[in-house]
């Protein structure tokens, strides 16, 4: 049985890749805060908790020593991320090494961990959960787009640099998804506007995103490496 590692497993998008993975199959490690504060329930979703909180770089350096020692590693999904929003004219340094942190070093160093395992084992699959605020962007979002176009750059160079080893890399960039911080952070006029700008009319599930990720993810993908892809109803084409 091969091993998923999937990062900010227990909500949203990467409680349904964990869920999604689990159902192919796969033996799922999953990343939270505090796995003490999951409930039961919750605690069934993976095989197996870790608890690590990324702004902390000693938990960081800590998790991806591990990644490097995982038996049967398949698959990573760097999902976990923050978002801060606010004008640029108000933006601190604290701000801008928080989300760094977050959204782009730990992304590397785990990718990296990843794929020196992978690498020996005959490969395997890393995907980093990026966002349309990596190919679109609006205003208040300067720190969020930095990170997240710097993530599909980082899965670019990557997928060059581990090609010849079987270690396929790419890119999962959301647009609106339908998840419970969605629902609790636009109101309903909101979430009637946007879907309105929405050439399919509506969100996204979850799962339908954890899908997409789960083929990138698996021995059926042999060949796509180094792409971004955008799944958001054809949002930023408009």
């Amino acid at each position: 049985m091969k091993t998923a590692i999937v990062t900010g497993a227990s909500r949203g998008i990467g409680f349904a890749i964990a869920s999604q993975l689990k159902l192919d199959g796969y033996f799922v490690i999953g990343t939270c805060r505090n796995v003490e504060h999951l409930s039961d329930g919750m605690k069934d979703l993976c095989n197996e908790w870790w608890s690590v909180d990324f702004c902390e770089d000693e938990e960081t350096r800590q998790f991806c020593d591990k990644i490097l020692h995982v038996p049967n590693l398949g698959a990573l999904v760097n999902n976990a991320g923050i978002n801060i929003i606010k004008p640029q004219q108000e933006v601190t340094s604290g701000d801008f090494e928080t989300i760094e942190r977050v959204n782009l070093r730990t992304p590397y160093f785990a990718a990296r961990a990843a794929a020196m395992n992978m690498a020996a084992d005959g490969g395997g699959r890393i995907v980093n959960i990026a966002s349309i605020w990596s190919v679109i962007s609006k205003e208040w979002r300067t720190l969020y787009s930095t990170t997240k176009t710097g993530l599909v750059g980082m899965t670019r160079s990557m997928s060059v640099e581990w090609a010849a080893r079987g270690v396929l890399f790419n890119a999962v960039s959301p647009g609106f998804v339908l998840t419970d911080l969605t629902k609790a952070s636009l109101t309903p006029e909101q979430c009637e506007d946007i879907q309105k700008r929405i050439p399919m009319g509506r969100f996204a599930e979850p799962d339908e995103i954890a899908k997409v990720v789960a083929f990138l993810c698996s021995p059926a993908n042999t060949y796509l490496t180094g792409q971004n892809i955008v799944v958001d109803g054809s949002f930023t084409n408009v």
